[in-house]
């Protein structure tokens, strides 16, 4: 369910109000530069102001008309909400001294720190663990600990204790925010990872498994996986993002595996010790950033794997996130994400692609496609149906939760290219459902 921050459309109105309680000024002064005196936030009993100010496109001190003002509210409202820090923003104009405006900012603070039980199955998704029977041996359980906000620059701490059917731990800290600039960051961290059970190869464009408990002479877990990682994030800009990212990775699987598919490394190796390089662009324009119905979302990256025959990777990819209002609570979003790995022959450890992670098919769920490229067009109609809010607690910052609730149609399209052993598979899916989304 979606979270959405209400929609304040009555602070754009003030600037008008105002004209009528400071008759000094005329509506036609709406174009006169004003110079934006002093910036009242209030609300943020965690969040450092400057965090805040780092979302604005104005500062104190800038000459800025009316109209060019007030437009900079919105766009500063939306991109303080997809920090993810606040429930609620409204900025408003607080006061007016001659040709000079005073600015304030009311905030709501999110809930940061999340320690939770954590329950989740080993599957892919929902789909993949019913063709399971929902066998509950078949689960993941632990804690789970985030906190979002950790020392009020929008930093995050995360730590994972998770048993059950595979063991993970892991740590992260990421802090985007560590200069006075407010333009350079760092982050790290490691991860662990055993598991009982591994998708060995793909059969009939379906994950097979094998697992531990039902293999002769197998070890306990036939995976293991170690890799830490340090990273470097850089925002010149309010829409602009870089990341690089650096990690070694260390892999071990056992016989078992081998045994099953021969191809799952290169050379039949059971352990590979390999660096990763990683670099990210993102630009995002959009009103909401986990459910845009209006802007754009580019992002790019490029990752080497390796630098032996064990495992020789360069991969490639875009994805392009574009929504519009087409009319009164009606939207349409359309995403295209390519992918390219060279060389175009990979071991099946490297072969993943459609099915996995975000690049996959709505719809299609049960499936995957191996392969070294790929393309996917996903097309959504959005119609609002609901729109209303519920009482909660008696505190100012979650008083009440929003929903907004929408219906559905999307069609999506994919195709992905595999070569392997001299075989060439040519795979293309197309997908049309009405569904009913709940978001809050």
């Amino acid at each position: 369910m979606r979270t959405l921050k209400k929609d304040r459309t009555y602070f754009l109105l003030l600037p008008a109000l105002l004209f009528f309680c400071f008759p000094v000024h005329s509506q036609s002064d709406t174009s006169r530069p004003y110079r934006v005196g002093k910036i009242y936030i209030s609300g943020n009993k965690k969040t450092k102001n400057y965090i805040i100010e780092r979302e604005l496109s104005f500062r104190q001190g800038d000459s800025i008309s009316l109209h060019d003002l007030v437009a900079a509210f919105q766009t500063g409202h939306d991109r303080l909400i997809n920090t993810h820090l606040f429930n609620d923003v409204v900025i408003y104009l607080k006061d007016f001294r001659g040709y000079e405006a005073d600015v304030a900012i009311d905030v709501r603070e999110r809930w940061y720190i999340f320690p939770v039980p954590y329950f989740k199955p080993v599957d892919r998704n929902l789909s993949a663990w019913a063709a399971r029977h929902y066998n509950l041996n078949r689960v993941n359980y632990g804690a789970k600990f985030t906190h979002f906000n950790f020392t009020g620059r929008n930093d995050q701490l995360t730590a994972w204790l998770i048993t059950g059917y595979a063991r993970q731990f892991e740590l992260y800290y990421n802090q985007p925010y560590a200069d006075k600039t407010l333009k350079h960051g760092f982050g790290g961290g490691f991860t662990y990872a055993q598991m009982k059970e591994v998708n060995a190869q793909t059969l009939h464009n379906q994950q097979s498994f094998i697992n531990s408990d039902t293999i002769p002479f197998a070890g306990k877990y036939l995976s293991e996986t170690f890799s830490a990682a340090v990273r470097y994030f850089y925002r010149p800009g309010l829409k602009v993002r870089h990341l690089v990212s650096f990690g070694m990775t260390h892999v071990k699987i056992d016989s078992a595996v081998a045994a099953w598919n021969p191809h799952y490394f290169n050379s039949n190796k059971l352990s590979l010790v390999y660096p990763e390089l990683t670099y990210r662009f993102n630009y995002t324009d959009v009103d909401y950033v986990a459910y845009p119905l209006n802007g754009i979302i580019f992002e790019t990256g490029l990752t080497r794997k390796g630098v032996t025959k064990d495992i020789n990777l360069w991969q490639l990819y875009t994805r392009m996130t574009r929504s519009w209002p087409l009319a009164r609570k009606f939207w349409f979003g359309f995403e295209n994400t390519n992918v390219l790995k060279l060389p175009l022959h990979q071991p099946f450890y490297t072969q993943s692609l459609l099915g996995y992670g975000d690049f996959f098919l709505r719809g299609l769920d049960r499936y995957v496609v191996d392969g070294t490229a790929g393309v996917v067009f996903r097309n959504t109609f959005f119609r609002e149906l609901f729109n209303f809010s519920l009482p909660f607690m008696h505190v100012r910052s979650h008083d009440r939760i929003p929903f907004r609730i929408y219906a559905t149609a999307f069609g999506d399209c994919g195709y992905a290219y595999n070569g392997t052993s001299n075989l060439i598979r040519w795979s293309t899916v197309c997908y049309i459902q009405e569904v009913l989304e709940w978001m809050s």
